[in-house]
This record gives C-alpha cells, sequence and structure tokens, in this order.
C-alpha cells in the first residue's frame, strides 16, 4: 500500500483518539485525519463509569481523555454524534448515519463493543446496561433514590456496580449464572473468594442462578429466576459482557468472528487496521488468536497499529502483549495479568484466598500463562516478563518460593 493522504478512524474513544495522537505524534502524518465517533461527546473514558462515577466522586467532565482544546490541536475532522452504517471497501468509503459518505485511503476499526442484553427484556423503567458516560449518570441518579438494587453478571463491570451500591448503603443481590463471580477471567476458586469478599460487605450472592425474565408495572419491581423464585428491586443493572460492535461492518467483505479478524500485525485488509475490543488478532506470546477488552491493551495496541501503518511496506511488525486489567471493589485492588481461562490450572502462589491477599497463578500445557492478585500487585508484577517469554510452569513456581 502507498503512503495514505486520508485516515478515516471509526470510533472517536480511547483507541481511536489514542491512534490519531500516535499518528500526529511528531509530525509524521499530516494528511487528512477524520475522526468519527457515534457519541455526541468528546472522547473520554470508561473505566471511571462504573466506579468513580457512578459513586459520585467524579462529574462527567473528569472522564474527558484530553481536554477538548488540546484534541482540536491534532486538527482533526472531528465527526461526533455520527454513527458508521456500512463500509464499501472498493470504493474505500465509510457510510455514516448523517447521509455522509467518508473517503478513505487507510482505516482504522475503533468501534469497541456493546452491552448484551437478556433476551425478552421488557421495556421497563429501572432496566440498564452500562457501557457510556449517559450510562452512568442515569444509573447514578438511580442510586441517589435508595433503590433495592439488583446486579445480573458478576464479572468486572457487574461486581464494580455491586461494590458502589453497596458501599452507599444499599440493598443490593448479585445474580451469576456461574459458579462464582469472575469465574470466566479468574476460575472458580479465585472466583469464591470474590464472591465471599461480597457477602462480608453484605451483598445477597446468588451464583448458578439464571434469570428468567422480569415483572413490574411501568417500572421494574423483581426479577424473575429460574427456579421460581425472584429477587424484590427497583433498579437492575445487567453486566453480562460485551459483543464486538461490527454490525456496521456486515457485507463489507471483512472477515468477522467475535471481532474483526486480523493478521498478528493488526490488519484486516490492505490498509485497514482494527484496535480495541473490536480486533481479533493472532499474539504470538499466547500462540493463540484472542480479543483483549482491556484499557492498556488499546493504549499498546493503538500506537502500534499507527506506527504499522505507516511502515515501509513489509515493515510492519506483530502486535505482542501480556493483557492486563484492575478493578476496584471496596478497599481491594484485583488485577490481572496474561490470558488465564476458567479451564487453566491454577495455584496460589502467595498469600492466601482467606486473607483476601494473594497471588494465583495459571498454567495452560506446561507454560504460565496468566496471574492474578487481590492486595499484592508487586508481586504479580514480577510474573509479567515470565509470561512475556512463555516460562514453563516449574520455573514460574521456582520463581514463587524464591520470592517467598
Amino acid at each position: 500500500m502507498p503512503h495514505p493522504d486520508r485516515i478515516v478512524i471509526v470510533g472517536a474513544s480511547l483507541g481511536g483518539l489514542r491512534t490519531a495522537q500516535a499518528l500526529r505524534g511528531r509530525g509524521k502524518f499530516e494528511g487528512t485525519i477524520t475522526l468519527v465517533g457515534a457519541e455526541p461527546h468528546y472522547p473520554y473514558d470508561r473505566p471511571p463509569l462504573s466506579k468513580q462515577v457512578l459513586a459520585g466522586e467524579w462529574g462527567p467532565e473528569r472522564t474527558l481523555l484530553d481536554p477538548p482544546d488540546k484534541v482540536d490541536e491534532l486538527g482533526l475532522d472531528l465527526r461526533l454524534g455520527a454513527r458508521a452504517e456500512g463500509l464499501d471497501l472498493e470504493a474505500r468509503e465509510v457510510a455514516l448515519s448523517d447521509g455522509e459518505r467518508v473517503g478513505f485511503d487507510s482505516l482504522i476499526i475503533a468501534t469497541g463493543a456493546t452491552p448484551r442484553r437478556l433476551p425478552n427484556t421488557p421495556d421497563l423503567a429501572g432496566i440498564y446496561t452500562l457501557r457510556t458516560i449517559d450510562d452512568s449518570m442515569r444509573i447514578r441518579a438511580e442510586l441517589a433514590q435508595g433503590p433495592r438494587v439488583a446486579v445480573v453478571g458478576a464479572g468486572f463491570i457487574g461486581a464494580e456496580v455491586a461494590a458502589v451500591a453497596r458501599s452507599a448503603g444499599l440493598e443490593v443481590t448479585l445474580i451469576e449464572a456461574l459458579p462464582a463471580p469472575l469465574a470466566q477471567a479468574a476460575g472458580v476458586e479465585v472466583g469464591e473468594a470474590c464472591a465471599a469478599m461480597h457477602r462480608s460487605h453484605g451483598v445477597d450472592v446468588r451464583c448458578d442462578t439464571l434469570v428468567a425474565g422480569f415483572e413490574g408495572s411501568e417500572r421494574v419491581e423483581r426479577v424473575v429466576l429460574a427456579d421460581g423464585s425472584s429477587v424484590e428491586a427497583d433498579l437492575v443493572v445487567v453486566g453480562i459482557g460485551v459483543a464486538p460492535e461490527t454490525r456496521w461492518l456486515e457485507g463489507s467483505g471483512l472477515e468477522l468472528r467475535d471481532g474483526v479478524v486480523c493478521d498478528a500485525t493488526c490488519a484486516a485488509a490492505p490498509g485497514i487496521y482494527a484496535v480495541g475490543d473490536v480486533c481479533r488478532w493472532y499474539n504470538p506470546i499466547f500462540e493463540e488468536e484472542m480479543r483483549v477488552e482491556h484499557w492498556t491493551n488499546v493504549i499498546h495496541q493503538s500506537r502500534h497499529v499507527a506506527r504499522n501503518l505507516l511502515a515501509e511496506p513489509g515493515e510492519a511488525r506483530p502486535f505482542a502483549s501480556v493483557p492486563y486489567v484492575w478493578s476496584d471493589q471496596y478497599d481491594a485492588s484485583i488485577q490481572s495479568l496474561g490470558h488465564p481461562t476458567a479451564d487453566d490450572e491454577v495455584e496460589i502462589l502467595h498469600g492466601s484466598l482467606e486473607s483476601l491477599e494473594f497471588v494465583a497463578g495459571y498454567q495452560r500445557n506446561g507454560i504460565i500463562v496468566g496471574g492474578l492478585t487481590f492486595n499484592m500487585p508487586q508481586q504479580l508484577s514480577s510474573y509479567r516478563p515470565l509470561i512475556e517469554q512463555r516460562t514453563p510452569w516449574e520455573a514460574a513456581l521456582e520463581h514463587a518460593e524464591a520470592m517467598g
């Protein structure tokens, strides 16, 4: 591909803005950059939405990734409040919801993800998902009314919402279909420690529990469970994961499979790249294809994609990363490294589950693939190079023993 004159970035959140900044950095790209965003807001940060913003500690303006005047200094063709609705690969055009078609030489797809919804959810007030700043502010206003809260889904987002609501003194029920909170990301054993933490703070945690539906007249009044029982609730937050936002790409010719399928350099087609939650690429560290929904992955991937897009032919490099994610719940700092799954073998390397101060290690096929900690971040960080170097599990155990 020749060097582009026109770059379109679809998605004006963290990945889109940081990629634009990387392209402009040090005068590397002086052509047109069009940044398309479905929301009307300047790019903002999402992790605080389920923590500081929801708790009322931050106003929405504090979530901005950069002040608007700093964003304006990038000289972008900024299209906020315009959703991408289609991609014409042959014409090299993106169709927008305002009727415009934006041409490009190179395209970066950074459309992120959309919250999954429970099937047959009725149109009742008081049932929310949490993804945008507007979602967070609406739920925050509801919490101020002192409702009975039900949270469906005990992954990171659901567990954080439950912690915020309970810390505000509200009655909270946390409902999870799997055997424990965080079970998919951390395994059942670690997840049960998370459940114990929430129960110790007064949350009614119900695992192995499916939601059958919701009842109410104009507003939700209860959550009906599959066993026939119900949970009284005036406010329900559904946090059952996200789906990559690729609907606008259907029929475009790009390969879509739980994300935009890319090669190891994050290229989906000549001159077309994906970053962030929507990108499915081959990560050589883990020797597998993956899609990562974490903040730090977006930061590193956006810089890497900007370099690859402007590289000389044949000089694009694979993107190899050790994913990292954190979560704050009550006074616990939870951090995870690598790519652990529920099927990996888990061993507590430091501390104890009972104390809620521990590091858990994860192995797959005799290799350390991840680590997770409650409140022992320094110990966890020492495992990053071991994960990066695909260290044999026995060597990881020796490392743990040497650390004491």
